[in-house]
């Protein structure tokens, strides 16, 4: 089955062209099934580009979706239109009152602040805390990852020395997890990111369990099995091109960027950078959502 989105939506003829299945209303409503509702708090700059790359991921599953795209009720973005966000998004204030199945945080390039100095850090609190009483499953992206572990467990973060950034191995640490269904052992995954999580202050209590770990840049993936809620540190959503449009914003903003590791062919920034992840992005999305349908309840008021 497709995901529905927006007829007008901007990403639709992209992802079309890719041959991603997207759906109207009218095909929707012939279908005698309940969609699957998730939601998408897009906290990135671009918001354009990040709606295309989980778009492109929710509609890998043979099953209806339902996206929502919300965005931070009074945040003001300098990288999208306002009109943009106006047509297509919802301010989180005005879907509060909703359940979804399941509800995607996304990262923001705010990793350098303390939690309680960004300037939304109020209504991220209030979110966060929504998430137990109105999604059946969450899924928390890079900062927001760091911002749920710490708002729910008291994990702490640590700077690192270098940024992670690159196409990094990762390792399968529990591969009976229903989200890591065909996972191979040890795979690439890109990370573009400053912080990791520290491992010593995790709950001694074993809620929390590692899932995806790196040998190179630390923990990855988390299960939060009391919160029903996965933490992703790095990005299955990442297109060909992010980390190499990243080294461009960095390198134009004076910050110097090293280049992208194991990301350029032979490490040259004028070869065309090789999608290795892909296939393990579109598993976990199918794995997730899949997850999703056996265990959501049919009456989406009995969510929470």
């Amino acid at each position: 089955m497709p995901i529905r989105i927006p007829n007008n939506l901007p990403a639709r003829k992209i992802l079309e062209a890719e041959n991603v299945d997207v759906m109207d209303s009218t095909r929707a409503t012939r279908q005698d099934i309940r969609p699957l509702n998730i939601g998408l708090l897009n906290l990135m700059p671009n918001k354009q580009r990040t709606e295309i790359q989980f778009a492109r991921l929710i509609a890998s599953t043979p099953l209806q979706i339902d996206l929502t795209l919300v965005r931070i009720s009074e945040h003001k973005s300098l990288n999208t239109p306002q009109e943009h966000l106006e047509e297509f998004y919802s301010k989180w204030e005005d879907v509060k009152a909703k359940k979804f199945d399941g509800f995607i945080v996304t990262g923001a390039p705010i990793a350098h602040l303390p939690f309680e100095e960004v300037r939304y850090w109020p209504e991220m609190v209030e979110i966060m805390n929504w998430t137990q009483t109105n999604v059946h499953a969450p899924l928390f992206i890079c900062w927001a990852v760091q911002a749920a572990l710490y708002h729910f467990h008291g994990v702490k973060r640590l700077r690192r020395k270098e940024k992670a950034f690159g196409v990094y191995r990762h390792q399968n640490k529990k591969p009976n997890s229903p989200f890591l269904h065909g996972f191979s052992d040890d795979f690439a995954l890109p990370a573009s990111r400053n912080n990791d999580i520290d491992r010593n202050t995790l709950p001694k209590d074993g809620s929390l369990e590692i899932l995806i770990d790196s040998d190179e840049i630390g923990i990855c993936m988390l299960e939060d099995r009391q919160k029903n809620a996965l933490y992703m540190l790095n990005h299955f959503e990442y297109d060909n091109l992010s980390l190499a449009n990243e080294y461009v914003r960095d390198q134009q903003a004076g910050l110097n960027p090293n280049l992208p590791l194991n990301y350029f062919p032979n490490e040259d920034f004028n070869q065309q950078p090789l999608n290795t992840w892909r296939a393990t992005g579109y598993l976990f999305f199918q794995n997730w959502i899949n997850q999703i349908y056996q265990t959501t309840p049919f009456d989406l008021d009995k969510i929470g």
